[in-house]
């Protein structure tokens, strides 16, 4: 099924399609890491400082934040790659089309998706460093180390993201059904005036 869904866009659209939204991905991939790893470092520090190094919820308080703050700044390029994705568009046409949208509906039009974003991301965080400490905590004892090595990240991350992707995938599909939604309104919109 997938691959006569990448024959049939091969087909249709030509090979370059299927990298259709890669841009604003690449502007948006490398604010979002900075943003969400150095908060997520800097909240971890600070609220180890302040309630101990073995308190638990740490990992979910700081990934929680570290996950609001990266959606909120990166949620309008998110909104527009999704819209590149779904329909091919020229830049100067992408450009029109938000520049409309932001005229006619403000700035605040650019995070249509936020909460769907946060309700899929939020719990992804919150579940990902939480079973990514527990697992690597776990993992280092059952081991005899001190410090986690290499395969012990590598497999605590896996195991965590593996998860918390599995339990937050719906929240995605809804995060995209909302994005999409408003440009198929802005289309037909258009046609009739």
């Amino acid at each position: 099924m997938a691959k006569d869904a990448f024959l049939k866009i091969i087909r249709n659209e030509g090979i370059k399609s299927l990298w259709s939204g890669l841009p604003p991905t690449l502007v948006m991939a490398v604010p979002a890491t900075v943003i969400y790893f150095t908060c997520y470092d800097q909240l971890t520090a600070l609220l180890r400082s302040k309630l101990g190094e073995n308190e638990s919820r740490i990992p979910i308080v700081a990934g929680i934040l570290a996950r609001v703050g990266a959606v909120t700044v990166i949620s309008p390029l998110e909104l527009i790659r999704t819209k590149m994705q779904s329909k091919k568009f020229s830049y100067e046409e992408l450009h029109q089309l938000v520049s409309k949208k932001v005229s006619e509906d403000g700035w605040i039009s650019l995070w249509r998706g936020w909460a769907p974003t946060v309700l899929r991301d939020v719990p992804f965080s919150a579940m990902y460093w939480y079973n990514y400490e527990v697992l690597k905590k776990w993992l280092c004892a059952k081991s005899g180390l001190y410090e986690p090595t290499f395969m012990i990240n590598f497999t605590s991350g896996a195991l965590s993201g593996s998860f918390a992707a599995v339990v937050t995938l719906p929240f995605d599909v809804v995060k995209t059904q909302k994005q999409t939604q408003l440009w198929i309104y802005e289309s037909r919109k258009s046609k009739f005036n």
